[in-house]
């Protein structure tokens, strides 16, 4: 079997693309199930509505920041271990959107731009070189982790098998920062996680409504 080229590495993550904004994601991994422990109220499906397309972005958002990633390293392996991340965040993808649907809910009306602005950033970050790559991974899967731990906060009691999909998440997020930590991961400069801690506020308002 040939070693892909640039350009099949391109057409792969076109491929993604597309599936990541419009068709039905894929998971390879079996969705955390758990029973509804009673009927959701109107107000609890809202909330619960919201706080899911909050967490879907973000997982548009890991699969543009994965894909920049894998496309600007040179290192085969490490292409190698992104794209098998890249996998389990689409797993997440899954998840978050059949888990959408059931509640009669919708994604975000704006993937397609927080799927560029997400991209550029991955493309920034892999263009600096794996070791600032890597420590954009680590403190992106932080910033996510503590967001999805608020968001479990949040979540009505009811909701048990939105609770446990985001348990889930968090879990292997923090597993992602573990291994990008482990590989080498350079830590950002200070201004850099409070920027990008600003970004994602403005991205999880936007998408709580949009």
């Amino acid at each position: 079997m040939r070693t892909p080229s640039a350009a099949d590495r391109w057409v792969t993550q076109l491929d993604r693309t597309l599936r990541a904004w419009a068709a039905v994601p894929q998971a390879q991994r079996a969705r955390p199930a758990a029973a509804p422990t009673r009927p959701l109220t109107s107000e609890e499906r809202r909330l619960s509505v919201a706080l899911m397309r909050v967490n879907h972005v973000g997982e548009v958002c890991a699969q543009a920041l994965y894909a920049a990633q894998s496309l600007t390293t040179r290192d085969p392996t490490l292409r190698t271990e992104l794209t098998r991340a890249a996998q389990e965040e689409e797993d997440h993808l899954a998840w978050t959107a059949a888990r959408l649907a059931e509640l009669d809910g919708r994604p975000s009306w704006l993937n397609p731009l927080w799927w560029g602005g997400a991209f550029g950033l991955g493309l920034t970050a892999g263009l600096a070189g794996d070791a600032w790559s890597l420590g954009f991974v680590v403190e992106t899967e932080r910033q996510v982790e503590a967001h999805l731990a608020e968001h479990l906060t949040r979540l009505p009691e009811a909701d048990a098998p939105s609770r446990a999909i985001v348990q889930q998440m968090e879990q292997d997020e923090a597993a992602h920062a573990a291994w990008a930590e482990a590989r080498g991961a350079r830590a950002l400069p200070s201004p850099i996680p409070t920027l990008m801690r600003c970004a994602a506020k403005v991205m999880t308002t936007t998408a709580h409504r949009l």
